[in-house]
């Protein structure tokens, strides 16, 4: 028996299972320790060699979700195969009994996990008949597990954009968004908008939190992208809850909810603070008719939510998306 290959073969196996299920089950847990390192180097990389192109950029998720399958893919027909090389006499041809080559070990190893149920091969004793009978269970444990979560990250890409869309159709700036919204009394207009878009980045955040590789899933097109959505809006509610009079201001609870669900958005993509952005354009709002307050007393505001403005620029950077006050 070749113990060093039985041991390697179980600490991949392990290592392969352990990892993905980390990543597809345990929701609070983000991405397993394997998956993560890959999925960072990968981003690094294309981010580096691409010079942030938006158009390669875009091939970034698919890439790093195809990279994270084949990984589990390997380790898990790399262990078995060093498993089933634990011993000579492990794996034998069921027309004439001779023990199975390297080669013949891998092909074993592949067509269990894949579930091929193909008998050129067959295990010996009882140890290796219940290791092959295990092997099988990884391998439909993978294709059923892989395949929801794949669907799942898809569908998550998709609500994604959507709330990309609608943020963005309504306006391209924070100023854009606040003028919009005047209806030439208040801006009650916005109240259903708001609870409607606390809800979607909620989900989001959820799905961010559960499925790390959406922080690499780039939006190509300026309008579907998340980070600039939430930029947008977060610097349209600091205008409508600094720069506003109070009694023309949307819902105040749907203000502070949309702000926390934001703020668990920041949070949940783990940036770094970037540089302090421009103040958005009161005077803009003030010419366009708008009512506002004193430009001392938004200044006065916005210096007391600096640290968190901070973060829309690292937002921006990591994200590898054009700040939308620039």
């Amino acid at each position: 028996m070749n113990t060093f290959f039985l041991i390697i073969g179980i600490v991949l196996v392990i290592a392969a299972i352990a990892d993905f299920i980390w990543t597809t089950l345990w929701v609070d847990g983000g991405a397993g320790p394997l998956t993560d390192r890959l999925s960072s180097a990968l981003w690094a990389f294309m981010r580096k060699w691409s010079r942030d192109h938006p158009k390669i950029l875009s091939l970034a998720g698919p890439i790093i979700l195809s990279a994270t399958l084949l990984m589990w893919i390997f380790l898990l027909w790399a262990g078995w195969t060093l498993v089933f090389s634990g011993n000579e006499s492990a794996i034998v041809n069921s027309t004439d009994s001779t023990p199975a080559t390297w080669v013949e070990r891998l092909y074993y190893a592949g067509y269990l996990i894949f579930t091929l149920g193909n008998g050129d091969y067959a295990p010996t004793t009882g140890v290796w008949q219940i290791a092959t009978v295990i092997a099988t269970g990884t391998g439909m444990m993978f294709i059923t597990l892989g395949v929801t979560y794949l669907l799942s990250v898809l569908g998550a890409v998709t609500l994604k954009r959507a709330f990309a869309e609608s943020v963005l159709s309504i306006g391209s700036s924070a100023e854009e968004i606040v003028t919009d919204s005047w209806d030439g009394n208040d801006f009650h207009n916005v109240n259903l908008l708001l609870s409607s878009f606390s809800s979607q980045l909620s989900t989001i955040t959820s799905q961010h939190s559960a499925y790390p590789i959406l922080h690499y899933y780039y939006a190509e097109k300026h309008q579907e992208s998340v980070p600039v959505a939430v930029i947008v809006l977060d610097e349209a509610l600091t205008v409508f809850r600094f720069g506003i009079p109070e009694e023309h201001r949307p819902n105040g609870l749907l203000i502070k909810e949309m702000r926390r669900t934001t703020q668990s958005y920041l949070e949940t993509m783990d940036i770094s603070a970037g540089t302090l952005p421009p103040p958005p354009d009161l005077v803009k709002l003030h010419a366009a008719g708008l009512p506002t307050v004193s430009a001392g007393e938004f200044s006065d505001a916005l210096g007391q939510l600096a640290e968190r403005r901070k973060q829309l620029t690292g937002l921006a950077h990591a994200s590898a998306v054009e700040a939308p006050w620039k």
